[in-house]
């Protein structure tokens, strides 16, 4: 069964499995609309007993998602608080974390900015090795990286140590040691199949002991929510410095969130996009 949640195509597969596919712009630009879509989703995932695991997946295969949007629609998600008890931009990402549900980011395209911290978030990702760009262009743009993510200032290593930390007890295998890279980056058309089977097997044991693993990782693996509260402050702060500004202004000028090919490429850009 599928139904439209915003920007969220959200598949039922079964009473365990969830699939979404983010469905924004023809950029997929992290703007207010996919955050209270999420907040949706994790409404639905907090009432589903029966539900075990939730994959995360784009429609278009040259965009998982872009980056955080930079023209200002981007609504209350810093003033509003969520459930979490923190602003809806740090909320969003620390729920899926803290969710009992069991979450994997499948990820083909650009993932930069803030969107690589809404895979971090992620209990695990999988992603194309043909088709993958990862990156945290902010400083070059004249901010700084982990505003949201709730790995925010360990950021890649600690999400990869955390991952690292998930594969065994959710597939509950041995992983053979020289595997475990590989079974982040997969060959293109083996990474529907590996996911696919990888959820439905999740999807047969018991949510308490899926629950609990996790709780157990977060315990050690995440920073306290004062942390969290400092990054997203700074990164509020530099939003506003003026170098950033013009920066920014830059950026859009050339085509951010406009031209399909900027988009792909600018952050390659980022050493003359203005004069010192």
């Amino acid at each position: 069964m599928a139904e439209d949640a915003g920007p969220l195509r959200v598949i039922e597969e079964s009473p365990e499995i969830l699939a979404n596919r983010v469905r924004l712009s023809a950029f997929h630009i992290v703007d207010a609309t996919l955050y209270q879509a999420l907040q949706g989703l994790l409404a639905r995932m907090d009432a589903s007993p029966s539900l075990r695991v939730v994959v995360f997946e784009s429609a278009n295969p040259e965009f998982f998602l872009a980056h955080f949007d930079l023209t200002g629609k981007t609504g209350n998600i810093t003033t509003a608080v969520g459930p979490s008890g923190l602003p809806i931009l740090t909320d969003t990402f620390v729920r899926i974390t803290r969710s009992p549900v069991a979450s994997i980011a499948k990820i083909r395209g650009c993932v930069r900015g803030v969107s690589s911290e809404f895979v971090l978030a992620c209990d695990m990702r999988f992603a194309s090795r043909e088709n993958t760009s990862l990156g945290q262009p902010e400083v070059g743009v004249g901010l700084h990286p982990a505003a949201a993510a709730p790995s925010a200032s360990r950021l890649w290593s600690a999400a990869a140590a955390r991952s690292k930390s998930f594969l065994a007890p959710m597939t509950s295998t041995a992983i053979p040691r020289h595997n475990t890279v590989r079974q982040r980056a997969l060959p293109d058309d083996e990474l529907d199949g590996f996911v696919d089977a990888l959820a439905r097997r999740i999807a047969t044991f018991d949510g308490r002991a899926i629950a609990a693993a996790k709780r157990l990782i977060n315990q050690v693996s995440l920073p306290s929510a004062d942390n969290l509260l400092s990054a997203l402050n700074s990164f509020q702060t530099a939003l506003t410095w003026p170098e950033t500004l013009q920066r920014v202004e830059a950026l859009l000028k050339q085509g951010l969130q406009q031209d399909r090919n900027f988009e792909r490429q600018w952050p390659a850009m980022l050493g003359s996009l203005v004069e010192n």
